[in-house]
């Protein structure tokens, strides 16, 4: 009977696929994490202590991994969006005070990173810095309303691209690789406020509730797509090659996200910090000091890979919004989904990008505004990475294809780590 199911299968399901096409939600996912908000606060982080912090994403990388790899199975398994299972363990007042904060961060996000492109941009090319912000957004709502999720996932898996300019710039560079060895290895504490920020800042960015959202719906969007595919839960005998191909995009996305920051780091650790500059407030910023210690073209390649991570970043940022409050309320939802056919949905996306943008055009602080988005993140990830947690491994909603005790033990590490960085947010405030 199984072989006969396995049989069954067409060609693209029961075949491994090639190691391009494996990638979709984890390296869409992990890539977005690089958003330019977070290139800002890995530019800070390097301006601010130079090498010392390097360690950290590091050793973030396998708790980053685990946690991305248990929302991937439970959507991969479940068929549905995280919000949707967290609704079996939390009653909807519980679950949606967590997803309007999530959507309130994700808006300071979105216009911080369109902020930040608008600034490229106009650094780049000139003219006014908000008119590049506004068509940044328009073509981001653009991009998501009008092109089918098929095509538009492509088109972000190639966008990814983008972030190779940033491990470019540093390796056009003079390292000093022996230093960099041994910060990369050996934890250095910091012990002052602003060292405890920094390190709250970068486990902040890299473990963020937003992440969670989107790859778990990522992977229903995928298994929807495509001809064959079902829910794990319901076709067991797909669980061998899906669940292969979910950890091979996990491991690389989250690979690629934190060599990113590794070099975002090291590139400002290594001009900005060794100059004395050691104040860097937005990622264009970070941009424009480059210019006289690393190049022009140094720091327009810097700038281009901003603009490249903020149109990949910004529908991540809107979509995982979305896809959380759709779930929720029990709203039709979908990129595949014409406009028509799921409008609540698309209409979080408009109203979360516009506000984005309009963020830009209010008297409001965008590194203030980060901060307490990372409050606000560092504050919810706990609940929602604790609950996470329990639906995983739980076999009333995994059936048999529950998480292993590895990821398992490595979830939970997070689960602490993120409570402890919230308590250390509040200490430090």
């Amino acid at each position: 009977m199984a072989h006969h199911e396995a049989s069954s299968l067409p060609p693209a399901a029961s075949a491994k696929p090639r190691w391009w096409r494996a990638l979709g939600p984890g390296l869409v996912t992990g890539a977005s994490d690089d958003d330019p908000s977070g290139i800002g606060t890995y530019s800070q982080v390097g301006a601010q202590f130079g090498l010392g912090l390097l360690w950290l994403l590091v050793y973030s990388y396998p708790l980053m991994v685990a946690v991305q790899l248990v929302c991937a199975q439970i959507g991969r398994v479940t068929g549905k969006g995280l919000a949707a299972n967290l609704r079996q363990l939390c009653p909807r007042w519980v679950l949606l005070p967590m997803v309007m904060a999530l959507l309130v961060a994700n808006v300071i996000n979105i216009g911080a990173d369109l902020g930040a492109m608008g600034a490229s941009a106009q650094m780049l090319i000139g003219g006014p810095t908000f008119a590049w912000t506004a068509a940044f957004g328009v073509l981001s709502l653009l991009l998501q309303v009008f092109v089918p999720y098929s095509r538009y996932v492509s088109l972000l898996k190639w966008l990814t691209l983008a972030l190779l300019a940033y491990v470019g710039t540093a390796l056009a560079m003079r390292i000093p690789w022996g230093a960099v060895l041994v910060h990369s290895l050996v934890p250095t504490i910091p012990s002052s406020a602003e060292g405890v920020t920094a390190v709250v800042a970068i486990l902040g960015t890299t473990i963020s509730p937003y992440l969670f959202f989107w790859q778990a719906s990522q992977e229903v969007e995928e298994q929807r797509a495509a001809p064959g595919e079902k829910p794990l839960r319901r076709a067991p005998y797909q669980a061998r090659v899906q669940l292969e191909r979910v950890r091979l995009d996990t491991y690389v996305g989250m690979g690629a996200s934190n060599l990113v920051a590794f070099f975002v780091v090291l590139t400002a650790a290594v001009t900005l910090h060794a100059q004395g500059v050691h104040d860097i407030s937005s990622a264009s910023q970070a941009a424009q000091a480059l210019a006289p210690v690393a190049g022009h073209l140094a720091s327009a390649v810097f700038s281009i890979g901003i603009i490249g991570t903020g149109l990949l970043a910004v529908p991540v940022l809107a979509g995982s919004a979305a896809y959380g409050l759709a779930e929720t309320m029990h709203w039709k939802w979908g990129l595949e989904r014409k406009p028509a056919s799921a409008s609540r949905f698309y209409a979080v996306i408009v109203l979360a990008t516009l506000a984005g943008v309009a963020m830009n055009f209010a008297d409001i602080n965008p590194m203030k505004a980060l901060y307490w988005t990372a409050v606000i993140n560092g504050v919810i990830a706990m609940p929602i990475l604790a609950a996470v947690m329990i639906v995983a491994s739980r076999r009333s909603v995994m059936g048999p294809l529950v998480i292993s005790p590895r990821l398992k033990l490595l979830g939970w590490t997070a689960t602490v780590v993120m409570a402890g960085c919230a308590l250390g947010m509040w200490a430090i405030a």
